[in-house]
């Protein structure tokens, strides 16, 4: 049987996607998930690095699952999980800990982004060693690639770095993993304010799509994007509104961002913002109906994160005796 290399990854439960989410990821594992042996988690563990409401992170959970499925991840073809259904993860991120330097830690940007939000007091220790889980989620399926985007390179740097340490002292155990960077990786920006991420933690709703936006929200949010007074359908990045929009259009029609702009030649933007609003309302429909019909139908998801935790499990079992064993433990 030819070997297929692994990739893993995975998203943090916060309730529905956005369109970023979607073009960004998921979009791009679709496309991945027959051509390596994929390991894709809803990482339930590292959501709790801040307080999270309990009824909340369940359902947030069971939606983003339904996420994966209705954009087209094939449960059948992937190992579909659950995080913390794979005990594996945090005891391998134990001994992680003990490998891994303070210091290093401390130099995370995206500690240092989240710490300010917080007051200083209430910073847990497991949103610091953040880092060592997600090295810890990667290095138990001995996975070669992690698709990433810049904000997640640091963390898979250090997870190079940790596997590497531990390989050294106690003889090779984990393969280190290089990112995976999609060849069509055009970032999805703010619809409000095209120089920082699309993301729905922002405070202006307009600024986001969600997956389960309506087709009057969809229209409405792109009416209001944030273009410029130059008037011309231009891929630049001194129109970096413009530009975003080519972005959207170009993932979900195929076509580049040259055949857009010359479709688009002479017209105003009001044209322009309402077929990007219409394809995205076609790309999301199929979606948003397979998601209710998943959300009314809990025990197939169950069945899906059971299977594919017990399928995890074998994967990260194997990995896990291995570590203990050089590491001195006494085996069971």
């Amino acid at each position: 049987m030819e070997y297929k290399k692994v990739i893993f990854s995975g998203m943090q439960p916060s309730g529905f996607l956005t369109l970023g989410n979607y073009l960004g990821a998921l979009k791009n594992w679709v496309k991945l998930q027959n051509e390596y042996d994929s390991y894709f988690c809803v990482v339930d563990m590292h959501a709790i690095t801040v307080p999270k409401e309990p009824k909340d992170l369940r359902r947030n959970t069971l939606e983003l699952l339904a996420n994966y499925i209705a954009s087209g991840i094939n449960p059948d073809e992937v190992t579909l999980f659950i995080q913390s259904h794979v005990s594996a993860h945090a005891e391998l991120g134990w001994v992680l800990n003990c490998i891994t330097y303070n210091g290093e830690l401390s130099r995370m940007t995206q500690f240092k982004d989240k710490s300010k939000k917080q007051e200083s007091n209430a910073i847990t220790a497991g949103l610091f060693t953040y880092p060592v889980l997600m090295a810890a989620d990667i290095l138990l399926y001995q996975a070669d690639l992690v698709p990433v985007g810049e904000d997640q390179r640091q963390h898979l740097e250090i997870t190079r770095d940790i596997a590497a340490r531990f390989n050294n002292r106690y003889s090779d155990t984990f393969k280190i993993p290089d990112p995976f960077i999609a060849k069509e990786g055009a970032k999805i920006m703010s619809l409000q304010d095209p120089t920082s991420k699309m993301s729905k933690s922002d405070s202006n709703e307009n600024s986001f799509i969600l997956i389960k936006d309506d087709p009057d929200t969809v229209i409405r949010k792109f009416k209001r994007a944030v273009t410029d007074s130059i008037g011309v359908v231009s891929y630049n990045d001194e129109q970096p509104g413009v530009k975003n929009l080519i972005n959207i259009y170009s993932k979900i029609s195929g076509k580049t961002p040259d055949e857009i702009v010359s479709a688009y030649d002479g017209k105003g933007y009001a044209q322009f913002k309402e077929d990007v609003a219409e394809a995205v309302i076609n790309e999301l429909k199929p979606i948003q109906e397979k998601i209710d019909y998943l959300l009314k139908n809990k025990d197939y998801l169950e069945k899906i994160y059971l299977a594919g935790a017990q399928k995890a499990e074998i994967a990260a079992r194997k990995t896990l005796r291995k570590v203990y064993k050089k590491i001195g433990f006494i085996p069971k």
